[in-house]
């Protein structure tokens, strides 16, 4: 489960991570906090969002092309300083008490600037820190990495609301940026696995899109993160909602949300490290269980019954993300692995500007619980749409029946259904 961490440039990369992904996710809920501290609405809390990913979606490809360019090591050292500045500038706003919500907008935009270039480029450069063996294990760990701060990040993020102000979370993520630079810093260039560089040229923009349009298994698997990603994980809307609106419980319920839910994807995060490979099929039962599990949310009558369900949906929605994550690297050409997950995270990041203030109209109009369910019900029927549709290109049909006197339900060739036809 844990091998990648015996390689010592992964393992320094993986410490940096653990105290700037806290500072992220007490950044993350500070600001959805304020946010609809200074404006009382739900919409406001998804154009911030929206505002965050609006770059991914902009320019997110033309990231993937400068990250195949350049060295990504070098790379990551500006865009984590770049996001570390933005974060320590609205703390200063907030701690002196002259923040407005167009300042945290702003902020937002800003940090989207720079994960244009920061996320392609921390997510190819993991392969050149750990090569092919064990680029599985590393991305299911970075997940669990991820998770585990957010575990702590909300719980953290909430204390500090209710006692000192948004303002200091604000300050712990901006500095929180310096362990990442040192762990980079601190690398050993001789152990990384070399990548050659895609040279300055023409039309390379194009020579990924034609790369992906050539691969059905890539284009499946990043239209099924577009679809989950863009209705389904507009969280930061809804479970503000839930907590002020529905449970009128305050900042300490949304801290519990946030916590419950991370537990469930960390445990998604370990069991995808551990399991070792990435395929279809759970990809596409993940993302079917996720859909089901969030439209239940969605009418659940009680706070406790609401906050015990987001585990299960953290873990399967993490499932959807190391899953299509590793499968989309694993399939890739490391000379394209810049261009491509740049597109990846375009679709399934840059899907929120659209989804986020889809889900904010909803809320603000028809209620949360109904913003909730159709992100749920679309997820489910995009990924039961997908599976049908590979199933349909690959000749293979939906086999349900009993087994030992269980339940099996699995894709099988049509053939079979004639052969057993004949035997009969």
């Amino acid at each position: 489960m844990f091998s990648s961490l015996k390689i010592r440039n992964y393992r320094l990369f993986f410490l940096g991570q653990v105290v700037s992904n806290t500072g992220t996710w007490m950044q993350r809920i500070a600001q959805d906090w304020l946010v609809l501290s200074l404006t009382g609405s739900a919409t406001a809390v998804g154009v911030t969002t929206a505002l965050q990913f609006l770059p991914m979606l902009l320019f997110g490809l033309y990231g993937g092309v400068l990250v195949d360019r350049l060295p990504k090591r070098r790379t990551l050292l500006f865009t984590q300083a770049a996001m570390g500045v933005t974060g320590l500038v609205l703390a200063a706003l907030t701690l002196t008490g002259h923040v407005e919500v167009w300042h945290v907008y702003v902020a937002a935009f800003l940090v989207g600037l720079a994960t244009v270039v920061d996320n392609p480029a921390r997510q190819s450069f993991v392969s050149e820190m750990v090569g092919p063996g064990q680029l599985q294990n590393a991305v299911s760990l970075n997940s669990a990495n991820f998770q585990s701060a957010r575990l702590v990040g909300p719980a953290v993020a909430g204390l500090m609301i209710t006692g000192v102000g948004t303002g200091y979370a604000f300050l712990f993520n901006g500095l929180s940026f310096a362990f990442t630079i040192a762990s980079l810093l601190l690398m050993r260039a001789r152990e990384l696995h070399v990548v050659e560089r895609a040279p300055r040229g023409k039309g390379q923009l194009r020579e990924g899109l034609r790369y992906v349009a050539g691969r059905p298994e890539l284009i499946w698997t990043i239209a099924l993160v577009g679809f989950i990603g863009t209705f389904g994980f507009n969280f930061p809307v809804y479970l503000s909602a839930f907590a002020d609106d529905v449970f009128h419980a305050g900042a300490g319920s949304y801290s519990l949300f946030n916590t419950v839910m991370a537990i469930g994807s960390l445990a998604g995060a370990l069991l995808a490290a551990r399991r070792g490979t990435s395929r279809m099929r759970v990809l596409i039962g993940a993302a079917v269980l996720f859909g089901v599990l969030e439209t239940a949310a969605a009418v659940a009558p009680s706070l406790w019954l609401f906050a015990l369900l987001m585990a299960p949906i953290g873990m399967f929605g993490m499932t959807v993300n190391v899953t299509a994550n590793t499968s989309v690297q694993m399939s890739t050409d490391p000379a394209m692995r810049g261009r491509v997950m740049a597109l990846y995270m375009m679709v399934f990041m840059g899907g929120t500007p659209i989804g986020a203030p889809i889900a904010g109209w909803i809320t603000d109009a028809y209620g949360v619980r109904a913003g909730l369910a159709v992100g749920g019900v679309i997820s489910a029927l995009a990924a039961a749409g997908i599976a049908l549709a590979l199933a349909r290109a690959g000749g293979l049909r939906l086999s349900v029946g009993w087994n030992s006197g269980h339940p099996h339900v699995r894709f099988v060739p049509r053939e079979r259904r004639e052969e057993l036809a004949t035997a009969a």
